[in-house]
C-alpha cells in the first residue's frame, strides 16, 4: 500500500508551497543516488518523495489527492502518476533541477529538445441533484483551457518564419559546466530547454503556441452515479506542446442534499411523520419516488415509532446495471401538541382506563426497574 504523501514528506496537510518545497529539498538531498551509490532502498525512497512532491506541488492534483487519496490517480487518473519511466528522467528531473539549480549534476537523463509534451490534465467540479443522479443527464459545461493558436498552428513563430536553433546550447536544450569533481548539466537559460529560439514570435500567442480559451463541452452523466464519482473525458484537457497529445479532463461530481431522501448506495431512506392516532388505530399514506410514481404505505394498528417499511425497487438505479435499489420508509410517531380541553379530557380518560396490554414496553420497563432497585 502506498504511503500518505504528506507523511512521506513530513509536512502538514495545510502546508504552503514554501514548506512543501523545503521538505522535499531536504529529503532529496538525503536520498539522492549520487550520495547513496548502490543503495536500492535509498533509490526507492528518492522516487517516492519525487512522486509525492510532483503531485502536491500542482494545485489541481493536490486538490484531487486531498479529496480521493491515491484513488484519484488510479486507472488513468490525474497526471498518470509518477514513474511512467524507470529511473529519474522526465518531469521529476525537471522538478529536482528547478529546486537545486546547478548545485548537483543529478543522474537524470536529458530531455530531448523539441520533444512533444503532453498537455496538462484539468479538473472540473459539478454539483447535481439527487433527481439528476437518478435519471442521468446531459450537461453542458464551460471549461477554460489552453488551445493551439490558430494563427501560427502551435509553432509560436510569426507566419512566414520559424523557430531557429539556439546558439547557446547548439540545439541540445542543455548546457554543461564543470564544478570541481562534478560535471553539472542544466537547462539552457536562453531557450529554456527547447533547443530553439523564436526570434519573430506570433503576434496572437506571443510565441507560446497556445491561447487560453473557454470551451463548451457536453457531458453525459449516467443514471445511478454516486457522490464523488469521477468522469474522465480523454483528450479534453490542455493542448500539448510541439504536437504532443492533449491532457484529459476530469469531472468530479457532488450530489446535493435532498429535502426528503438520504442515500446509501442504491437505497433511499425517508423519515415520514405520522399522527399518534394513525399509529395506534392504523391507517395509510402515499409517498412519491424520485421517478414521480406514488406508492401507498399501509400502517398496521399499534405501529411503534421507528418502524421501517421496505418498498422494493423504489430506490436508486445501480450504475450501468439493469437493477434498482430499495426505498425504506421510517415512521416517526408524532405526539399531539396544543391540546384543547376536550382532547386533554379524552386522553386523561384513556389513561385511566388503559391496561397493561396497551403499553407493554413501558409497563415492562418500569416493572423491571422497580424489581432491580428493590421496590
Amino acid at each position: 500500500m502506498k504511503s500518505d504523501y504528506y507523511e512521506l514528506l513530513g509536512v502538514a496537510r495545510d502546508c504552503d508551497d514554501r514548506a512543501l518545497k523545503a521538505a522535499f529539498r531536504k529529503l532529496a538531498m538525503q536520498y539522492h543516488p549520487d550520495k547513496n551509490p548502490g543503495d536500492a532502498q535509498a533509490e526507492r525512497k528518492f522516487k517516492e518523495i519525487g512522486e509525492a512532491y510532483e503531485t502536491l506541488k500542482d494545485p489541481q492534483k493536490r486538490a484531487a489527492y486531498d479529496r480521493f487519496g491515491h484513488a484519484a490517480f488510479e486507472n488513468g487518473g490525474l497526471g498518470g502518476g509518477f514513474g511512467a519511466a524507470s529511473g529519474f528522467g522526465g518531469g521529476f528531473a525537471d522538478i529536482f533541477e528547478d529546486i537545486f539549480g546547478s548545485m548537483m549534476g543529478g543522474s537524470g537523463r536529458a530531455r530531448r529538445p523539441d520533444a512533444a509534451q503532453r498537455g496538462s490534465d484539468l479538473s472540473y467540479n459539478m454539483d447535481i441533484t439527487l433527481e439528476e443522479a437518478y435519471r442521468g443527464k446531459e450537461a453542458q459545461i464551460r471549461v477554460p483551457s489552453h488551445q493551439s493558436c490558430d494563427m501560427c498552428h502551435g509553432s509560436g513563430a510569426k507566419k512566414g518564419s520559424k523557430p531557429e536553433e539556439c546558439k547557446t546550447c547548439r540545439g541540445t536544450g542543455r548546457i554543461r559546466t564543470a564544478q570541481g569533481f562534478f560535471t553539472v548539466e542544466r537547462t539552457c537559460p536562453a531557450c529554456h530547454g527547447q533547443g530553439k529560439i523564436i526570434a519573430d514570435p506570433c503576434p496572437q500567442c506571443h510565441g507560446q503556441g497556445r491561447l487560453q480559451k473557454d470551451r463548451v463541452l457536453t457531458v453525459n452523466i449516467p443514471a445511478g452515479v454516486e457522490d464523488g464519482t469521477r468522469i474522465r473525458l480523454s483528450g479534453e484537457g490542455d493542448t500539448g506542446l510541439r504536437g504532443g497529445p492533449n491532457g484529459d479532463l476530469y469531472i468530479f461530481l457532488a450530489i446535493l442534499p435532498h429535502e426528503f431522501f438520504e442515500r446509501e448506495g442504491a437505497n433511499l431512506f425517508c423519515r415520514v411523520p405520522v399522527a399518534m392516532t394513525t399509529a395506534a388505530l392504523g391507517g395509510k399514506f402515499e409517498v412519491s419516488g424520485l421517478d414521480g410514481s406514488k406508492t401507498q404505505v399501509k400502517v398496521p394498528e399499534g405501529t411503534q415509532n421507528g418502524k421501517r417499511f421496505r418498498l422494493k425497487d423504489k430506490g436508486m438505479p445501480y450504475l450501468r446495471r439493469q437493477q434498482m435499489g430499495d426505498m425504506y420508509i421510517e415512521l416517526q410517531v408524532e405526539t399531539p401538541q396544543k391540546l384543547t380541553k376536550k382532547q386533554r379530557d379524552l386522553l386523561q380518560e384513556f389513561e385511566t382506563i388503559s391496561i397493561q396490554e396497551n403499553s407493554p414496553q413501558a409497563h415492562g420497563f418500569f416493572a423491571r426497574m422497580k424489581e432491580l432497585l428493590g421496590g
